[in-house]
């Protein structure tokens, strides 16, 4: 396979990054010269910790059994930095000490023990892999975890040991100043700023890092959050795990008595009602841009802090995303292109994709990010046959970088997975929506060009939610004059979530739904039939699951156009009593 087109973009890219390279390079040398190491000369208070904690983990830990991110190492007495990390995540999950609020929440002197000499292992062994344990993500979340945790790890130790560990505040800060002048990823940029914040507020003697950190928190926060409240990769989870940190942030510019940045306060009051619009009826969040499995108990607690109950946003035109909601159903769909090259390695190519849900119950997702896969995997979870929208002969509406092609392709392609991952190469240039009400039913129309070059098309989708929320009447629709146009097939994927029972009638020109709480719905298309396939929900807390898919085919050339609904049907199905299974009868 070859790169086509895209192969300037590529090497424009991988030219690009090698200039940031270089200039990184010569700022992290000049940064060792002229930058200080800032020591705190005392800490005054730790931050609360809003992500919640299980102290049975700290069993766990102690007995020498280390979980993370759906893998698993028994270090049977070794140190867990000793071990050669099962999986990235895994590392950055162990490296980050996070854990240690488990430890916490267990309240005993053999956890305190036990996490200050973990601590101290992993800073005076210089075990572990250290390519993982210095990025600057990892280095941020460590230093958030060791000033939030500090009351663990601090409470019984010596002076001694208390000196030490205020140095090793002082080297992280130092190291994460250091990644920030050398020109840092625009996400780790805000989550070093977010850390030296928490460094210069909570320690004493750390004024002047205080300044520097508030101001690049400012320019990031400006730059990153979108006036909808959305980030700029336009992925929910970022938007979530953002607001655990900014709160207590917030919390503790108002217990020094520092001025809060406005844009600090402006960010979180935008924020909030944001991720309420991707929230459905069961508590979890919307499938899109790499968003995997909600911790609907973390969510929970995050909503709590919302002082005003906000209500969630129906139109988020800058971050690309729109909800209708009447009655009992809901809505919500993906209308924006892809986020800017440097914050896309998660993003997915699913525009015009959506999800729809009745009360608790999902009906149509998308595939969503898996806590736990291979890369093939984790790349299949971001094409556009994972979403639930049109693809044009199975090819994505967007090019991630992959190492394919002519030698010189794959070695671009390599230079830039190692500096920045799979970042979105190409994709639709011109994306459009259009909210409107007709008959007192709302209307979403938008479009998009991600197959223009290649095919000469643009791909149109329209929905209407019914007033009272009883149907989803949509229509997909190709038009333009591309050269391909005759030969190529677009197909309609509706993936359904997990539970939802089919069943074909009239000749696949409807398909029955029987969702878990016995709601029945129907799906009916006005051209051609629907098929029913096998799909797989990659966003489940408990890993991968079967599920299926409606699927309609057809050819633009043939047919622009294709209508399709979904509808509540006024009765539900009934159980068998004889069989013990549904029936297969309305009653």
């Amino acid at each position: 396979m070859d790169w086509g087109p895209d192969r300037w973009r590529l090497y424009r890219l991988a030219l690009r990054e090698s200039g940031r390279a270089l200039r990184g390079g010569l700022a992290w040398s000049a940064s060792k010269v002229f930058l200080g190491t800032p020591v705190p000369t005392r800490l005054l208070f730790a931050p609360q910790d809003l992500r919640t904690a299980d102290p049975t983990i700290a069993t766990d830990i102690y007995s020498g059994f280390f979980s993370f991110a759906g893998r698993a190492i028994t270090t049977s007495g070794r140190s867990p930095f000793g071990f050669t990390p099962p999986s990235r995540a895994w590392g950055e999950s162990l490296y980050g000490f996070g854990w240690l609020r488990h430890l916490r929440a267990a309240g005993t002197a053999l956890a305190q023990a036990n996490a200050r000499s973990l601590v101290d292992e992993f800073v005076t062994s210089k075990l572990g892999d250290r390519k993982i344990a210095c990025h600057t993500q990892v280095v941020a979340r460590r230093l958030i975890s060791f000033i939030s945790q500090s009351p663990l790890i601090l409470e019984g130790a010596d002076h001694a040991f208390y000196q030490r560990f205020l140095r090793i505040l002082g080297q992280g800060i130092r190291d994460l100043e250091r990644h920030v002048r050398a020109g840092a990823l625009p996400y780790d940029q805000l989550m070093a700023a977010i850390a030296l914040c928490y460094a210069g507020l909570c320690c004493e003697g750390l004024d002047k890092t205080l300044k520097r950190a508030s101001r690049l928190l400012v320019r990031e926060l400006d730059r990153q959050i979108l006036s909808d409240g959305g980030h700029a990769s336009r992925n929910p989870r970022v938007i979530v795990d953002l607001l655990f940190d900014l709160l207590p942030l917030r919390q503790m510019f108002a217990s020094r008595e520092v001025d809060t940045p406005e844009a600090l306060l402006h960010a979180i009051d935008r924020m909030l009602p944001m991720v309420r619009l991707f929230r459905h009826g069961d508590g979890t969040l919307s499938h899109f841009n790499g968003m995997g499995v909600t911790a609907a108990d973390h969510l929970a607690t995050l909503l709590t802090y919302d002082d005003m109950r906000s209500q969630p946003i129906h139109h988020a035109p800058y971050s690309g995303y729109e909800r209708l909601e009447a009655g009992r159903s809901l809505l919500v769909a993906d209308v924006g292109g892809p986020p800017p090259r440097l914050l896309s390695s998660e993003a997915g190519a699913g525009c015009l994709s959506f999800e729809f849900s009745s009360g608790t119950q999902r009906i149509v997702v998308n595939c969503g990010t898996p806590r736990i896969a291979g890369d093939a995997i984790l790349q299949a979870s971001r094409s556009t046959v994972a979403h639930s929208t049109t693809s044009l002969d199975d090819i994505s509406s967007c090019q991630m970088v992959a190492v394919k092609g002519h030698a010189l392709d794959r070695a671009a392609a390599r230079w830039i997975l190692g500096r920045i991952g799979p970042v979105v190469i190409s994709g639709p240039d011109n994306v459009t929506a259009e909210r409107g009400e007709r008959e007192h039913a709302q209307t979403l129309n938008a479009s998009h060009d991600g197959y223009l070059a290649r095919f000469g098309l643009t791909h149109e989708r329209r929905w209407m939610l019914s007033p009272k929320g009883e149907a989803l009447e949509g229509e997909d629709v190709f038009w333009g004059e591309g050269v391909e146009t005759k030969t190529c097939e677009a197909i309609i994927r509706f993936h359904l979530a997990p539970g939802v029972k089919t069943s074909r009638a009239q000749g696949g020109r409807v398909v029955m739904l029987l969702l878990p709480n016995r709601e029945a719905w129907q799906f009916t298309v006005s051209a051609g039939a629907a098929f029913v396939e096998d799909s797989v929900f990659l966003a489940a807390p408990d890993g991968m699951r079967r599920a299926e898919q409606i699927v309609l085919a057809f050819k633009p050339a043939e047919t622009p156009s294709i209508r399709w609904r979904f509808e509540r049907l006024a009765r539900a199905y009934s159980p068998d009593p004889q069989a013990g299974t549904p029936g297969s009868e309305l009653i």
